[in-house]
């Protein structure tokens, strides 16, 4: 792939001629930038259609709810699925999380476990350790090489009869592998369990084909995905939504109310209770468009190519120490790394201030992955489609010399 792809798709980011240079922006695992089909729908709903959706009978409220509804099936097609009506609207992935979460807590009982992995941001930790403390299940995990990758060989000693749901990260916030959900899928299935995964990282890299990889449940996020933060959804096959109770009460998700009680409308709207997040979702909508217009096999072609310059970069450092496995088609351009003797919140702060490349310091929500390794904090790079060459030689030049500087 010639350099420059991701040059020629800045224009389409409105961040990029607003921020002054130099701007290497690195930071995409956590929030990417927001796409101009995005912010102008966003914009365009808050200033000449803004009303609530569902209920209003006037133009604006039509109009709305139009627009609000066809997310769904923006979103459907994104993920290959056919039933618009099996996506749940929400503000993110963890809202999606925790939906799966509480909707699955009938399937668990005591001496019931639920399978996580060592590779899980917080958010698919948390709902699972509330779900089992409810009701008496028990959490186990999939263990992660020193690779970085799963060990799913090891798949036949943590799932057996008493597994009732398996949840996993589609791509690894840390260490940048991709899951092979086709093979955990069936090894669920097999079990007769239940396959939840965690989409923030995975649906950000193009357009899924979810019948194919075989999970139950996926939940993404809109400001992973070039959208507006506060926007998100889960999908789920519609038999396994029917089981699930609704995850908050209110306005929208009923289907009649008396004082005696309630009975809730049918998926996806029983978990959209109170008024959406309309104006980010419809924004999140059009993201998800502009990004089904996009060449992905060429744009994994040029993010394989920069991961490949960001881990060849960082290896001929001394002193660096990357996580994750080389560059490979099972992993993307997340990148995490430490330096010896220095901070990651200093690594980040000295690349910023000096050479304007934004990365991410921390434990990265990942806590039991960051033990896993020994670690406290790591420094993170993560590439974008609209990243090119020029933010990966900022990286490594700017890291080197601060190196240079500091022994």
């Amino acid at each position: 792939m010639t350099p420059g792809v991701g040059q020629a798709l800045r224009p389409h980011f409105p961040a990029f001629a607003h921020q002054p240079p130099p701007f290497h922006y690195l930071d995409n695992a956590a929030t990417a930038q927001i796409c101009a089909p995005a912010a102008e729908a966003l914009l365009r709903f808050e200033t000449r259609t803004r009303a609530n959706v569902k209920r209003g009978v006037h133009r604006l409220a039509d109009a709305a709810t139009t627009a609000f509804e066809g997310v769904r099936a923006d979103l459907a097609r994104y993920l290959g699925v056919a039933d618009p009506d099996e996506v749940v609207l929400t503000t993110g992935t963890t809202a999606g999380l925790n939906i799966a979460a509480n909707g699955l807590r009938h399937r668990l009982g005591p001496g019931d476990e639920v399978l996580v992995t060592e590779l899980e941001h917080h958010s698919d930790l948390v709902p699972w350790h509330l779900a089992a403390e409810a009701t008496g299940a028990t959490v186990r995990a999939i263990p992660v090489g020193e690779d970085g990758r799963l060990d799913l060989d090891r798949l036949g000693r943590v799932l057996n009869d008493r597994t009732r749901i398996v949840t996993v990260a589609h791509v690894s916030n840390v260490t940048g592998t991709v899951t092979d959900l086709p093979r955990l899928a069936a090894a669920t299935h097999a079990v007769g369990a239940v396959l939840v995964v965690d989409g923030a990282q995975g649906a950000p890299h193009g357009p899924l084909d979810l019948p194919t990889l075989g999970c139950d449940l996926y939940a993404l996020s809109g400001h992973k995905m070039f959208g507006p933060t506060g926007s998100g959804a889960l999908w789920g096959q519609m038999d396994l939504l029917a089981e699930m109770p609704p995850f908050m009460g209110g306005g929208e998700m009923i289907r009649r109310v008396t004082i005696e009680g309630s009975t809730f409308a049918p998926p996806p709207h029983r978990f959209e209770a109170g008024t959406p997040a309309i104006g980010p979702l419809i924004g999140m909508g059009a993201a998800a468009r502009f990004l089904m217009t996009l060449d992905w096999n060429a744009l994994r072609r040029h993010e394989a190519r920069l991961t490949g310059r960001v881990l060849e970069g960082l290896a001929g450092i001394e002193g660096i120490r990357v996580f994750g496995p080389p560059a490979a088609p099972d992993r993307v351009g997340v990148v995490t790394f430490t330096v010896d003797g220095l901070h990651a919140h200093d690594v980040c702060q000295i690349l910023d201030a000096e050479r304007g490349v934004a990365l991410r310091g921390g434990h990265h929500c990942a806590q039991p992955l960051m033990g896993r390794f020994g670690l406290v904090a790591s420094a993170r790079a993560s590439l974008a489609p609209y990243s090119d060459d020029d933010d990966v030689d900022a990286l490594i030049e700017g890291l080197d010399d601060a190196i240079r500087r500091f022994r």
